[in-house]
């Protein structure tokens, strides 16, 4: 078939365009993926997206091609086509004869040979620049490379230089090794996907986990060279000219280097702090959903929700934990399932949006159910993973009658079975039977209807049972079938006489005047129970019974119009019948009386009197005993004012006492190492050295004595007089001590 040429134009002008088109969203999509990997925020992929389409559209142009530059491009490019394009574009009214032919013949070439020629744009340089820039997202989403550069670089920051002192300055005899070289190497637990890192800086901030090594080299050769945190000493192994120790991140804490020299003299460093930060737990964050929502039955019963979810080194999985719950009292029964998210979960991500639309109708509830359900999630910590969840959410469906509660003291157990609450079943199948009626023939819907009618009957008759009625069809009433055949063939046929509930009739006053009067006649008629009249024998009480009475008239009405295939009629009937058996349900409760303290009568005769001579006097003596709060800082305070008033000197027992000292000292440098971390210096210090320095055992003793706790003031009697200038001076006396 051979197309015109004004139509091979249009054509080949729309290609031009979607070609171009193309090329500008290629460029939007590799930086809109860039963008998602750095920021982890669709709102800022979708702004950059935008940004990009709009800036190369007017660098590009897609929607300048025009049909004179379509047809300036064909002649230049296809030989064929002998530079008369262009008479494509004029009607053939407005051309001559030799026009005409000439129009006619490129037509036919370029229906022939325009698909050799494609319209100029760059889609190999979109598609390039697309995938350069959707690896270069990977590769910084996989390396974390945004964190790294943001993490402060501690190589790089100043550091001071290992110092050591020496223990014993008389064993001196030679120029001590001096450190050429500190270095720390830092590797993060594998799955921060965290680089290793280096750095000279002693004092260490580092995540839980992680890996140490330190690495140290001396311009000498040196003995021995060992590692002490908290009271224990670990030896460095010599590798590579150099010692070096490995260790764990487990806890909080402070280390020192100890070196011995070649001529066995002793030096000691000052003490660092290693402080172990711990992997948070993951953050929940539920928006677009109340606490609590309840749905009618005829509601679109959805939950659509969004949950926000980071974690600060990624998340492994993330889940919602819903449980269903049917019935009540102790017919209740749960159903717990795991559900997914409809967005998937990006292992390693650190900032996630996820929705969700819960269905509960998939979740296969009905009138009275309830629904529970809360979000869990996992981050990437091993080997045991940290756990978040969120609050918990409740969802209801709202049942077909709203129960209503009461207390009455008329049964003592509930004598209601289950298939009572096929009632509601009858009307859910009567609204679905109401719906269909568009979609059946009238064959197929009269049969659904008459069914129904027929299990609604079937379900007064068990109620019936309950009220003490006979059974249909029982043997009494079959050997009287032939009489009650006979009886009605002389009656006027009524099609609705069988359905019916008459109440009033010719004689219907007659009998209650006749059950009256046997009532008069029999004087214990009221003190008996006849278990042979239906309304005595039943098994409920005078307050139910009527109720349960009424709730069957409903039924005949109900099942009535369903006979008559009016099922929407019956509905109203069905709702009646129902709330009265929920009214009867609810109703057969136990009065519990509240328990409470019953106090012992009081003796009128001794009331009064003021005798106490039976009473005895009870006394209790019990000493009670407060633990000591550091009682090795309060010793070596002691120790240390004995030792600098008589000019002792450090003896072995008292290093003893100082270690133990700094070991209690410790415990509250952790958690302030800036206030304490000099005296814990120190007092190693003093402890490592074996010459008296008086003014560094003084430092020792009022760095110890500030962290003890202030004694508690007593109320006392004191026979002293201060002034507020004694007060004044004491105070400056204590400060400038």
């Amino acid at each position: 078939m051979i197309i015109s040429g004004n139509k091979i134009l249009i054509r080949f002008k729309r290609h031009w365009q979607l070609r171009l088109w193309v090329e500008v969203f290629m460029y939007a999509i590799g930086v809109a993926i860039l963008t998602y990997f750095l920021f982890h925020t669709f709102l800022i992929s979708i702004v950059a997206f935008i940004i990009v389409v709009a800036v190369m559209t007017i660098f590009i142009k897609p929607h300048k091609p025009t049909l004179q530059k379509v047809s300036n491009y064909i002649d230049q490019h296809l030989a064929a086509a002998e530079y008369s394009s262009g008479l494509l574009l004029i009607t053939e009214e407005q051309l001559s004869d030799v026009a005409k032919l000439q129009q006619h013949k490129i037509t036919k070439e370029l229906n022939e040979k325009l698909k050799t020629i494609r319209p100029p744009s760059h889609l190999i340089r979109g598609a390039i620049v697309l995938g350069l820039f959707a690896i270069l997202g990977f590769l910084v989403n996989h390396f974390d490379f945004i964190n790294y550069l943001q993490r402060p670089q501690q190589s790089e920051a100043p550091s001071e230089q290992i110092v050591f002192k020496a223990t014993d300055s008389t064993q001196i005899q030679n120029q001590p090794p001096k450190l050429e070289n500190q270095q720390v190497t830092i590797r993060y637990p594998k799955y921060t996907n965290t680089p290793s890192f280096q750095t000279s800086e002693m004092n260490i901030k580092v995540l839980e986990g992680s890996r140490l090594s330190w690495q140290i080299k001396f311009d000498s050769d040196v003995d021995s060279v060992t590692m002490e945190s908290l009271g224990n000493s670990y030896p460095m192994k010599f590798i590579d000219s150099g010692y070096t120790r490995t260790s764990m991140a487990n806890s909080t804490g402070f280390y020192n280097f100890k070196f011995t020299d070649t001529q066995k003299a002793s030096y000691v460093s000052q003490l660092y702090a290693i402080e172990v930060i711990k992997d948070q737990n993951p953050v929940i964050e539920i928006k677009g959903l109340k606490q609590f929502t309840s749905f009618s039955f005829k509601d679109n019963k959805n939950l659509s929700f969004k949950t926000s979810i980071t974690d600060d080194y990624g998340i492994a999985n993330a889940y919602i934990i819903a449980t269903v719950s049917k019935g009540s009292g102790e017919a209740v029964k749960f159903r717990e399932e795991k559900l997914n998210f409809d967005t998937s979960v990006v292992i390693g991500g650190k900032k996630q949006n996820l929705s969700k639309n819960i269905n509960l109708n998939h979740m296969k509830m009905e009138p009275g159910d309830e629904l529970y359900f809360y979000v869990e999630i996992f981050d990437q910590k091993q080997p045991k993973p940290n756990r978040s969840r969120s609050e918990t959410f409740f969802a209801v469906i709202k049942d077909t009658v709203s129960d209503q509660f009461a207390v009455e003291g008329t049964m003592g157990v509930d004598l209601m079975p289950d298939y009572f609450r096929s009632q509601r079943q009858l009307i859910i199948d009567t609204e679905k039977l109401i719906k269909d009626k568009p979609k059946l023939i009238s064959q197929q819907f009269k049969f659904k209807s008459n069914e129904l009618g027929f299990d609604q009957k079937a379900l007064r008759i068990k109620y019936g049972e309950f009220m003490g009625d006979e059974a249909e069809f029982d043997p009494a009433t079959q050997e009287n079938t032939e009489t009650h055949l006979q009886e009605e063939d002389h009656q006027e046929e009524d099609p609705l006489a069988s359905y019916t509930h008459k109440h009033d009739t010719e004689n219907e006053h007659n009998l209650v005047a006749e059950e009256d009067n046997e009532a008069k006649e029999d004087p214990l008629h009221e003190y008996l129970h006849n278990h042979e009249d239906p309304e005595e024998s039943t098994l409920f009480t005078q307050s139910l019974k009527s109720k349960l009475r009424q709730a069957m008239s409903e039924m005949w009405d109900a099942e009535l119009y369903l006979r008559l295939y009016q099922p929407e009629k019956s509905l109203p009937y069905q709702y009646k019948a129902l709330k009265l058996i929920q009214e009867i349900k609810n109703s057969a409760r136990i009065y519990v009386h509240r328990i409470g303290f019953d106090p012992p009568p009081i003796k009128e005769d001794k009331r009064l009197t003021g005798k106490i001579d039976e009473i005895s006097n009870y006394r209790k003596n019990e000493e009670l005993s407060k633990e000591e709060l550091y009682p090795t800082i309060r010793k070596t305070v002691a120790r240390l004012e004995q030792i600098i008033s008589d000019k002792e000197l450090v003896k072995d027992s008292d290093r003893l006492l100082f270690e133990e000292a700094g070991n209690e000292l410790s415990i509250r440098a952790i958690e302030n190492p800036g206030q304490y971390l000099k005296t814990l210096q120190a007092l190693k210090e003093i402890t490592e050295s074996k010459a008296t320095v008086p003014a560094l055992l003084l430092k020792v003793q009022r760095g110890l004595f500030s962290t003890l706790p202030k004694p508690e003031s007593n109320p006392v009697k004191t026979n002293t007089f201060t002034s507020e200038i004694n007060e004044l001076l004491l105070k400056e006396l204590d400060v400038n001590d």
